[in-house]
């Protein structure tokens, strides 16, 4: 295995990893900026006020993206695995 493959492994598992993580994170930021801003408002200081709707957002963001995630790991982990052979050599 030569290092340029090893580096586009790597790569592609990190592009793998942000696809994926990246519906969770933005749901949480979206989320947290809508209660910051309600709590702003409403000189609310409590800090677990954001804690439950972000975990119901993420979810919901699970329960929606969550055929979606599993489809691109096993996409991308058929993919790794069936090359295996060309990469060994």
């Amino acid at each position: 295995m030569t290092p340029e493959t090893v580096v586009t492994i790597g790569q592609q598992a990190l592009e793998m990893t942000l696809i994926l993580s990246a519906p969770l994170l933005l749901a949480a930021l979206i989320i947290g900026l809508i209660v910051s801003i309600f709590q702003a408002a409403t000189q609310i200081n409590e800090m677990t006020l954001s804690f439950i709707p972000k975990l119901l957002g993420i979810f919901l963001v699970l329960v929606i993206a969550g055929p979606w995630m599993v489809n691109m790991m096993v996409d991308y982990i058929q993919r790794l695995f069936g090359n295996i052979p060309w990469m060994i050599g």
